[in-house]
């Protein structure tokens, strides 16, 4: 009689390969999306839009002034 050969288990062994390349790939796909969005919150400069200047407010009314502006005054002439 001849001894039985050893059963490899290989459908375990690819099995665990490609859950931990799928979890791998999926932490890149998220660090590169968070790069993006703060690279993109780094170097994008909004527009300045229309609000009250600070202390033109009335909160009485709802008119809320920006705490601070990021947008230079308006030159009055």
């Amino acid at each position: 009689m001849t001894a039985p050969a050893p059963i490899a288990d290989p459908p375990r062994k690819r099995t665990r390969l490609i859950v931990w390349l799928a979890v791998t790939a999926g932490l890149l796909v998220v660090a590169g999306a968070n790069w993006h969005l703060v690279h993109v919150a780094m170097t994008s400069q909004p527009d300045c839009i229309e609000h009250l200047r600070p202390g033109h407010g009335d909160a009485e009314r709802g008119l809320f002034s920006a705490a601070q502006s990021s947008c230079s005054p308006k030159p009055r002439r």
